[in-house]
């Protein structure tokens, strides 16, 4: 088992269907789960599943709603990003994160890989994402 760090396959795909939509007050709801280093989480990825989803005080199965910034671009380079997401007062442990799309079917978005377990006790435990910029949005597409 592991979790690898990638945008979904499928996730690019739905892109050229027109699936997703990250408009920040009228899109799409998304998500952000939280997993266990049991997880299997990859590029093939392909929806939200509770097998070894995270569990534990201040955390609820399906993880969190993300509220989107919206969509721009600089340069050539087209992106979007969320803001931090914050459990609070969890008593949790995660190794990886999973991007999903609760609106559409639970579709995968992006599996994000925390590098090794992160724990909270009675905390905050919180996602924060990078900078929403050309070279570290959290989804870019150049």
């Amino acid at each position: 088992m592991a979790i690898t760090q990638a945008m979904c396959t499928s996730f690019k795909v739905e892109l050229l269907t027109g699936t997703h939509d990250f408009t920040n007050s009228t899109g799409d709801t998304f998500k952000l789960a939280l997993y266990t280093s049991s997880a299997s989480l990859d590029a093939s990825t392909t929806a939200y599943t509770v097998t070894n989803e995270s569990s534990g005080l201040g955390y609820t199965a399906g993880g969190g709603t993300l509220t989107n910034v919206t969509p721009t671009s600089s340069g050539t380079t087209a992106f979007t990003d969320f803001a931090d997401l914050t459990f609070s007062s969890a008593t949790i442990t995660a190794r990886g994160c999973l991007i999903y799309n609760d609106t559409d079917s639970d579709k995968a978005v992006a599996v994000l890989d925390f590098g090794g377990d992160k724990t909270s006790t009675n905390g905050d435990f919180t996602i924060q994402f990078p900078t929403a910029d050309a070279s570290n949005a959290i989804i870019r597409i150049a």
